[in-house]
């Protein structure tokens, strides 16, 4: 792999990690009621997720996909309707991705529960699979040995990754004291039912 082709994956990757979306919002939740420290659970479990789902991606589902584009086109319609339902949900304040009113009082989530929520919403996450679909395929020389070239791709997003998630979690965290009204929670929950809500028509529509 060039060095061109790794400055044009670094920063694509990168503005795709923060890019808004289920595993984001989840980090910036839980920083916001559990903590930094308590959300490094999640991330370990969503990590894990991550790299599952790009070694699918590369190993067969690209390749599946991007035979029959009839069926890419059905993910994405289907991945982009569930991204805006969530969406939705969230400006209703109903559902698991909407950010609870805190209570200092209320037991810490386990660790496992944790790292499983993140585990599942990663392998969950439509917007991961069409990106890693989509974006992963073209930086691989399939005529070279393909488990050097994902070994360095996945270390790198796997840290951009973690970056992101780190990010989110500490923005919670900081802006835990602005939820100490329930205005201010659903506030929060509206703009980041938006945010969904734009990232699942962009899925739908690209």
């Amino acid at each position: 792999m060039t060095l061109s082709t790794l400055s044009v994956f670094v920063p694509t990757f990168f503005l795709v990690s923060l890019t808004p979306g289920l595993c984001m919002t989840l980090s910036l939740s839980l920083g916001m009621t559990v903590g930094v420290r308590r959300t490094a659970w999640m991330w370990i479990g969503e990590l894990v997720g991550v790299a599952t789902v790009a070694v699918a991606s590369v190993i067969g589902v690209a390749t599946v996909l991007l035979r029959y584009p009839a069926v890419f086109t059905v993910f994405k319609w289907v991945g982009g309707a569930y991204l805006i339902w969530l969406g939705i949900e969230m400006w209703r304040s109903r559902g698991n991705l909407a950010i609870p009113e805190i209570d200092d009082d209320a037991p810490a989530p386990p660790r496992a529960q944790l790292a499983g929520q993140g585990l599942v919403t990663a392998i969950a996450n439509p917007k991961g699979w069409a990106f890693f679909i989509a974006l992963l395929p073209p930086f691989l020389d399939f005529q070279q040995a393909l488990a050097p070239q994902l070994m360095l791709l996945l270390s790198m997003i796997l840290t951009m990754e973690l970056t992101c998630l780190a990010l989110y979690a500490t923005g919670g965290s900081a802006a835990r004291a602005l939820l100490a009204k329930r205005s201010n929670v659903r506030l929060m929950n509206r703009v980041a039912g938006t945010l969904i809500i734009g990232v699942g028509i962009w899925l739908a529509l690209d």
